[in-house]
């Protein structure tokens, strides 16, 4: 592409740490992109959350449900910046990446209930699968390489990190992927299968640890462009 920017697709969840996207984690892969003089476009499925979490005490609001496109949108700023999942084409980006949050395993698959039993949203599926046929690089970060990576591409032997909590690889690897422990600060590259990922907030523990990860990650995604 020579002198034109790279385009990076970003994926969301909806909005807020415990049943959408992780918010800092969003901003700083949204940062790094812009900082490696790139550009990024967010997608999100068009679904209805598994459910709302009142994020002031952690407790589910009976009754409530909110849409994890409309959420999403929240964190792009509005409308220019954000189209339903369903609407990605690989052939319009140079990479796509997941940050992380509740929602990458409770909206875009089922994980947080099912584990390395769970299915992930079509559209998920496709954007993934898509990307990867077009030997295209993924950029998974905190929960994602779990909930979105293990469960589309573990077939493919990707190797991934959720950082080193020993439940959550073991899906990882229950999943058919190969999982390696990794530090905030670091990130897994996987270059037969053009897959990067950190732990961010599955390690933390503040916004200028995870910053490091993100930004290496994004750094490493676009290499492999």
């Amino acid at each position: 592409m020579n002198d034109q920017k790279k385009k990076i697709a970003v994926v969301l969840s909806g909005c807020g740490v415990f049943d959408g996207t992780e918010i800092h984690e969003a901003v700083l892969t949204l940062l790094a992109i812009e900082e490696e003089g790139a550009s990024w476009h967010c997608f999100a499925p068009n679904v209805e959350q598994m459910h709302v979490i009142n994020h002031s005490t952690g407790n589910v609001e009976e009754g409530e449900t909110r849409n994890v496109f409309v959420e999403s949108a929240r964190i792009s700023r509005g409308g220019e910046k954000i189209s339903e999942l369903d609407e990605y084409d690989p052939t319009d980006f140079d990479a796509i990446v997941f940050p992380g949050g509740f929602g990458g395993a409770k909206n875009l698959s089922d994980f947080a209930v099912c584990g390395g039993e769970a299915e992930v949203q079509s559209s998920v599926t496709n954007a993934v699968r898509s990307t990867h046929a077009m030997s295209k690089p993924i950029g998974f970060i905190c929960i994602t390489p779990a909930s979105v990576g293990a469960l589309t591409l573990g077939g493919d032997g990707v190797e991934l990190t959720i950082g080193n909590d020993p439940d959550t690889a073991s899906a990882v690897v229950q999943c058919g992927a190969k999982h390696t422990d990794c530090p905030v600060e670091n990130v897994v590259v996987d270059f037969e299968n053009k897959v990067v990922s950190t732990p961010a907030y599955m390690l933390g523990p503040g916004v200028s640890d995870v910053r490091k990860g993100i930004s290496n990650l994004v750094n490493e995604v676009l290499k492999l462009t």
